[in-house]
């Protein structure tokens, strides 16, 4: 039995994605138990080089629609990087699981052979079967972001673990 391209992404991320969305909660909860502004945890950031916990979750959300976007043959959303509270990451986690579930699965699957052709800074375009992307680009990718964002509410006290990680 063979995993479709759907059932091997959609279910992944938005598992996570839904996990993200409980860690926000914990972080807001415990800087309220704290007595100081929860959206302090949008800046953390580990060392001084890295991207700063909203950015995490930008990319992870980015990353997220971007493959099912892609895989499926369509436009992938553009939306303004611009959240600078836990109530604005919130939401764009939550639009981020809605566009993740809106995408039929016969689309998603049907971008196993498609070539992904993805703009890089540098300035040529990385080109991959969706397979290929989906293995080696997104699922790393998204789990670098999501854990960072994990590791970043952990170093700075909320009370998440392996479970809170895992899910349910």
């Amino acid at each position: 039995m063979s995993l479709s391209m759907h059932a091997a992404s959609v279910p992944v991320l938005v598992r996570m994605l839904g996990n993200l969305l409980a860690w926000i909660d914990k972080a807001e909860a415990h800087a309220q138990a704290r007595k100081f502004d929860p959206n302090n945890y949008a800046g953390l950031r580990l060392a001084p080089d890295m991207l700063p916990f909203a950015r995490q979750i930008q990319i992870a959300t980015d990353t997220a629609k971007g493959c099912v976007a892609r895989l499926a043959g369509r436009e992938v959303p553009r939306w303004a990087d611009d959240e600078a509270t836990l109530e604005e990451l919130r939401a764009r986690v939550r639009k981020a699981l809605e566009y993740v579930q809106s995408v039929p699965a016969a689309e998603v699957d049907e971008g196993a052979q498609r070539e992904i052709v993805l703009p890089m800074r540098s300035g040529d375009p990385l080109r991959m079967q969706g397979e290929d992307y989906l293995r080696f680009w997104v699922l790393p990718n998204f789990f670098f972001h999501v854990t960072t964002a994990y590791a970043l509410l952990r170093h700075a006290g909320v009370e998440i673990g392996k479970a809170d990680y895992l899910g349910r």
